[in-house]
């Protein structure tokens, strides 16, 4: 069986990238198993891998709960976070440079951290999310500080239309002078979704511009839905 790490250079990064460019998200299918999910799945009652547990309904942000996880983080995590990023890392630069923003990422994910910790952003940030029948997610950003990488993935860990029903994830786009648009994305157990934390840069007449962009989860009408969210920088909460 194929480490994670050799699973992520498998992919077409270059598909990917072009996908990231002129969408603000890419579908990367297969990349975990039915082992992987389930494990992710059982350990989300052990109260001790988990720093903070948020229920939705009590913050407006919907009706769920969620957990962020505690460093150490587990494995599958950590190695999912330290080879996804260097992935990412010319696509964030390339969007910096094109929108104008002095901001650049360092080539590896240990350097990002420790960059979040000297600004006083040293929470862990990956969760576990569970919705259960009526249960969804308001749009939203995950930024969680002035230090932010513009790019996070989900992975989903149940088979929608077998598991659950309902529950797609939404993903809006506010375009300049126009209404909302938004996408509908229905990933299957143990693809990744990797989508922009708050804008992606689009080309018009005068130059590059942002399109600010949103994530949530629709209403589950049955079932249970568990998902995997990785944020690649630390927060302060």
């Amino acid at each position: 069986m194929k480490t994670i790490q050799e699973r992520i250079d498998t992919y077409d990064w270059e598909k990917i990238t072009d996908s990231l460019h002129d969408r603000g998200f890419a579908m990367v299918t297969n990349l975990i198993n039915d082992a992987e999910c389930e494990a992710l799945k059982e350990g989300y009652m052990d109260a001790n891998s988990y720093r903070k547990t948020v229920p939705m309904e009590r913050y407006r942000f919907g009706k769920g709960e969620y957990k962020y996880y505690d460093y150490p983080l587990p494995e599958l995590i950590s190695t999912l976070r330290e080879n996804v990023y260097p992935k990412l890392v010319p696509i964030a630069n390339r969007w910096m440079e094109v929108l104008g923003i002095t901001t650049r990422y360092p080539n590896t994910h240990q350097e990002l951290k420790m960059h979040c910790h000297d600004h006083g952003q040293t929470k862990p940030t990956a969760l576990i999310l569970k919705y259960s029948t009526g249960g969804y997610n308001t749009l939203h950003q995950d930024l969680y500080g002035a230090v932010f990488f513009p790019m996070q993935i989900v992975l989903m860990l149940n088979q929608p239309g077998t598991d659950y029903t309902g529950g797609e994830l939404v993903m809006t786009e506010q375009l300049p002078r126009a209404q909302s648009r938004a996408n509908v994305l229905i990933p299957n157990k143990g693809d990744m979704l990797i989508f922009t934390t708050n804008f992606r840069p689009a080309k018009g007449t005068r130059g590059y511009y942002r399109i600010q962009m949103k994530h949530g989860v629709s209403t589950v009408h049955s079932g249970d839905r568990h998902s995997l969210g990785i944020i690649f920088h630390d927060g302060q909460r």
